[in-house]
């Protein structure tokens, strides 16, 4: 098999995993080198199957030890497989870079052998592209759970991000579908990837010339839909990786139905409104100050799909409602629906020369379709008389179907190698502030 068929069928079978960011490290380019990365991250163009161009996302293998039952590559699948050698991912890189393909290098790979081998691999990979090729543009690399944590270590220093995916929100879920996964082996990378994070600044404070490890951090991705985890087990369990190991980003991935077997769901397509509402869930987890305890409960373990998880909770703490907008403190303008966290700020310092109305805010960018049931302006209050959550959330609902656009949205590719390997998906409108 020569380098072009190698490439299309694990630049395709890479797809599956969502946890492809590039942003938060600074390596700049040395005399001889060739490329940097910026802290400021990389402008992604996307592919019609889901790929991201601006970064070369690729498996180094889809041979795997592993029976997976909601993976597309897992050994009892019956799919053409294929593996690189080290020096064809290096040489591919470095030539697609020169062209002006790519940015950087997003390499992941199914577990070949063993978790040791196929991490040695890899790690010959990123030490060549570094040591050998002068390479410092941006390279994010999937750590293999159950490998040495020397292997992690050493590779953690010639990359920009690492990621160990935990995959499924439970210990039932893996017990289930993937028995020969653990949770701890998942785990323990993590906590070692963050310990040497917590090391390399330290060291650098005291030597500016030590290496910096994993300097954009690390990030994880989970599986939505192929378990019966409801969306509170979800978000508490982000919320304790956010704390516990420091986590840049937790992606979550709507479950794709890939084989027929009887202990995954049945599903028509994948729940995508659902993955949607766990990313605008997580985003207030991080920049909003909510808890996941304050977005759903026992009572209600799982996001209401109609509206936005900021909206559901203001609904369900309607007597906190209305705020008048001239006197809410910074917190409080936070949990107004349509009010973010530039705006809130822009609220707070206009406020300060004089009292603002509803036409003030228009201008400030506040999304008054949503906050005029929640808020008032100089004591006068715009949206309905009477303050019933049903009957406000009607409202919404209504509203956000009435400005439905009945245009077709289509994702630009900045280019594509393979056209034959494009496919038809369902897209979700997501944008604005909450």
């Amino acid at each position: 098999m020569n380098v072009l068929e190698k490439l299309k069928i694990l630049s395709d079978a890479a797809k599956y995993d969502v946890s492809c960011s590039s942003s938060g490290s600074n390596r700049r380019n040395k005399k001889g080198g060739l490329g940097e990365a910026s802290v400021s991250g990389i402008c992604h163009s996307w592919s019609d199957d889901g790929r991201c161009i601006s970064l070369f996302k690729i498996l180094f293998t889809n041979y795997c030890i592993y029976d997976c039952a909601y993976c597309v590559n897992r050994y009892s699948n019956d799919l053409s497989r294929a593996m690189f050698t080290p020096e064809e991912v290096v040489d591919l890189t470095i030539n697609f870079y020169k062209r002006n393909y790519i940015e950087g290098l997003f390499l992941s790979s199914a577990v070949y052998r063993n978790p040791n081998y196929t991490m040695e691999q890899l790690l010959q990979i990123v030490k060549k592209l570094r040591e050998e090729e002068n390479f410092n543009g941006y390279i994010h690399l999937k750590a293999i759970p159950g490998a040495d944590k020397e292997i992690i270590e050493k590779a953690g220093t010639y990359v920009d991000r690492m990621s160990v995916n935990i995959e499924l929100p439970s210990n039932e879920g893996l017990k289930l579908l993937a028995p020969q996964k653990n949770k701890e082996s998942i785990i323990k990378p993590m906590g070692l990837i963050k310990t040497k994070m917590i090391q390399s600044v330290e060291e650098r404070k005291k030597f500016r010339a030590s290496p910096k490890f994993v300097p954009a951090g690390q990030t994880t991705q989970l599986i939505v839909g192929a378990t019966g985890d409801n969306d509170l087990k979800i978000l508490k369990l982000s919320e304790g990786l956010y704390k516990g190991y420091n986590l840049k980003r937790v992606y979550y991935s709507a479950y794709v139905p890939v084989s027929a077997n009887p202990k995954l769901p049945v599903l028509k397509s994948p729940p995508l409104v659902r993955e949607n509402r766990l990313y605008q869930a997580d985003w207030l987890l991080r920049f909003y100050g909510y808890n996941a305890d304050e977005l759903l409960d026992n009572s209600k373990p799982n996001f209401d799909l109609e509206l936005d998880p900021k909206c559901d909770w203001a609904l369900r703490n309607i007597h906190l409602f209305p705020v008048e907008i001239n006197r809410a403190d910074y917190d409080m303008l936070l949990r107004v629906p349509g009010i973010g966290v530039k705006s809130a700020m822009r609220i707070i310092s206009s406020r300060k020369f004089s009292s603002l109305d509803f036409y003030d805010l228009k201008k400030l960018g506040i999304v008054l379709k949503r906050a005029r049931y929640f808020i008032t302006c100089k004591g006068k209050h715009y949206g309905l008389k009477n303050m019933n959550s049903e009957y406000i959330r009607n409202k919404l609902v209504i509203d956000k179907y009435k400005n439905e656009p009945n245009t077709d949205i289509e994702q630009l590719s900045m280019f594509s190698l393979y056209p034959s390997l494009t496919m038809e998906d369902n897209i979700i409108k997501i944008g604005g502030q909450f």
